[in-house]
């Protein structure tokens, strides 16, 4: 996966390393206040996503950075 829009990546990577984990420690304190079924695994499985995500994501990056530096030194 690479992703070459720089405003692009930063959006996403801004979602991933940002907003899913904000919501991912909101909705466990909100589930375990509450006593909302499931909220361990729930909770578990998202942070499984957000880290796989949040992998892709530099992968991408650093493919993107590597080949913008073969780029410039054949330029």
């Amino acid at each position: 996966m690479l992703i070459k829009d720089d405003k692009l990546y930063m959006r996403i990577r801004f979602f991933i390393v940002i907003v899913i984990p904000a919501f991912i420690t909101c909705y466990n304190t909100i589930g375990l206040i509450w006593h909302i079924g499931y909220t361990k695994e729930i909770t578990a499985t998202l942070t499984a996503i957000q880290v796989f995500l949040g992998s892709c994501i530099e992968i991408s990056n650093k493919n993107y950075r590597e080949n913008k530096e073969k780029e410039d030194e054949n330029n």
